[in-house]
C-alpha cells in the first residue's frame, strides 16, 4: 500500500473476555494475566467468554436488539464503542464501512436429527432422506437472519454509517483485508474516514465442531500461552468485537482529534501451507511491500496456537536477522477469527499511544528495552492467509 496521505487510528472499539473499551484493555495489557476462561461448558475445548453487555448503551432500540443474532449485536456494539472513542459520530454520514464477518449459527437441533436419521440407513437411501429432511426442516427466515452482510446493515441502521459499505468473508484474512482496503482507500483520497472491523462469538457448538474438524482447537483444560502449547497445540477461541476508526491525518487535525497511531502500511498474502516454510515465505513477500525501520522490532502477533502457523511465524521472525520482542494478541483476546487482525491492530495502536508494550506473558514473549516507536502486527491464520501491518507512533508535534 503506497500512501499519499497519512492514515491515523483515532478510535478503537474492543469487547473481549478482558472487558470492554479502551481502558479495560489497557489495564489488561499492563497486568499481563490471561482473560477469563471457561473450560467446562464446551469441554474438552476452552473458550474466552465475552463480558455481559448493557446493549442499550450502543443499541438503544429493543427491536433492533431482538432481530440481531449474538455476533451481530457484538459487532454493532463494538462499532459504536469505536465511534465514541474517536468522537466521530459527526462523520458517520460519509464514513466508509468495511466489515469482516462469518456466517450465522447453524440449526444444531436439525443437524442432530439429520445425523441420527441417516446413521442407520444404507448409502443409497441416505441421500433421498437427507434431501427430504432439509426441504422440510430448513427455515428461509433463519437463513436470511444469518447473512454475513447484515452486520454492516445493522451498523448502518443503528449508528447511521452510510458511506460505501463492504463485507468480507474468509476467516482471519477477511479482517486483514478489511483494514488493508479501508486504509488504502483513505490514503488514495477516496474518503476521509472509515470504520473497519468484525465480531466473533466463541460460545457456539457449531463452530467448535467445525474448527475441531479442521484440527484448529486446543484440547486440554486450563490456559497456556499461545507460543507455548506444544503439549496441546491449538487455538482457544475468544469472543471478540474489534472495530477501528481510521482517518486521514488532515481530517483528524481539522476536527481536533488526536491519533493513537499511524498505519504506515498493510500487506496480505496467501501461501501454500505444505510446510511452515511456505507460510513464512508468503509473509516475507508481504514484508517486502512495507518499509520497516531498522533496529529492535516490537511485534503484536496474531498467532493462534495452532502448531503449523506458530512454526511459520517463528521462521519468519527468525529470518529477519534482528532482535524481536513478540506479544501474542491471543494471550490477551483469545482467537477471534474474523476479528483477530483488527483486534491486534487495536492493541498495537493502544501500545503506541502509551509508549509501552504489553507486559510479557509466558515463554516466547521477551523484554523490549528500546523506545517503542514502531510495531509490526502479524496474522498467520489457522487455515490459510498471512498478513502484516506496520504501525508507528505519532510525534507530539504532529498531533492537533
Amino acid at each position: 500500500m503506497t500512501q499519499a496521505s497519512p492514515i491515523w487510528v483515532t478510535g478503537v472499539g474492543l469487547v473481549s473476555a478482558a472487558g470492554e473499551g479502551r481502558d479495560a484493555h489497557r489495564a489488561a495489557m499492563l497486568a499481563g494475566a490471561p482473560p477469563a476462561l471457561d473450560d467446562t461448558t464446551y469441554a474438552p475445548f476452552a473458550i474466552h467468554p465475552g463480558p455481559a453487555l448493557e446493549l442499550d448503551r450502543q443499541i438503544p432500540k429493543k427491536g433492533d436488539q431482538r432481530q440481531m443474532e449474538p455476533w451481530q449485536r457484538l459487532g454493532t456494539y463494538a462499532a459504536g464503542l469505536a465511534l465514541d472513542d474517536a468522537g466521530a459520530r459527526g462523520l458517520v454520514a460519509e464514513m466508509d464501512l468495511i466489515v469482516a464477518a462469518g456466517g450465522g449459527e447453524r440449526d444444531m437441533a436439525l443437524d442432530e436429527s439429520v445425523v441420527a436419521a441417516l446413521a442407520a440407513l444404507p448409502p443409497d437411501e441416505a441421500a433421498p432422506k437427507l434431501n427430504e429432511m432439509l426441504a422440510g426442516g430448513l427455515r428461509p427466515t433463519l437463513f436470511l437472519a444469518q447473512l454475513s452482510n447484515l452486520l454492516a446493515g445493522n451498523i448502518s441502521i443503528v449508528h447511521g454509517v452510510t458511506g460505501a459499505s463492504r463485507t468480507f468473508m474468509g476467516e482471519e484474512q477477511a479482517g486483514a483485508d478489511a483494514v488493508r482496503i479501508g486504509a488504502a482507500r483513505l490514503a488514495e483520497g477516496r474518503g476521509q474516514a472509515a470504520l473497519v472491523g468484525g465480531g466473533f462469538v466463541a460460545s457456539r457448538w457449531d463452530l467448535m465442531i467445525l474448527y475441531h474438524a479442521g484440527g484448529l482447537l486446543r484440547r486440554a483444560p486450563g490456559w497456556a500461552p499461545v507460543l507455548d502449547r506444544a503439549g496441546a497445540p491449538g487455538a482457544i477461541p475468544g469472543t471478540l468485537g474489534a472495530f477501528l476508526v481510521l482517518e486521514t491525518a488532515e481530517a483528524a487535525r481539522a476536527r481536533g482529534a488526536r491519533g493513537l497511531a499511524r498505519i504506515r502500511g498493510v500487506a496480505c498474502e496467501q501461501g501454500r501451507r505444505d510446510t511452515p516454510a511456505d507460510s513464512a515465505a508468503a509473509a516475507t513477500r508481504a514484508l517486502g511491500r512495507l518499509r520497516l525501520p531498522g533496529g529492535p522490532l516490537a511485534v503484536i502477533s496474531g498467532a493462534t496456537g495452532v502448531a503449523g502457523p506458530v512454526a511459520a511465524e517463528r521462521a519468519f521472525l527468525g529470518g529477519l536477522g534482528r532482535p524481536v520482542a513478540v506479544r501474542a494478541a491471543g494471550n490477551r483476546l483469545g482467537w477471534g477469527v474474523e476479528a483477530t487482525f483488527p483486534g491486534s491492530v487495536a492493541l498495537a495502536a493502544l501500545a503506541l499511544a502509551d509508549g509501552q508494550l504489553p507486559a510479557a506473558m509466558g515463554p516466547g514473549e521477551d523484554a523490549f528495552d528500546a523506545p517503542l516507536t514502531d510495531i509490526l502486527v502479524t496474522g498467520f491464520a489457522g487455515w490459510r492467509g498471512e498478513a502484516l501491518a506496520h504501525l508507528q507512533a505519532i510525534p507530539a508535534e504532529d498531533q492537533p
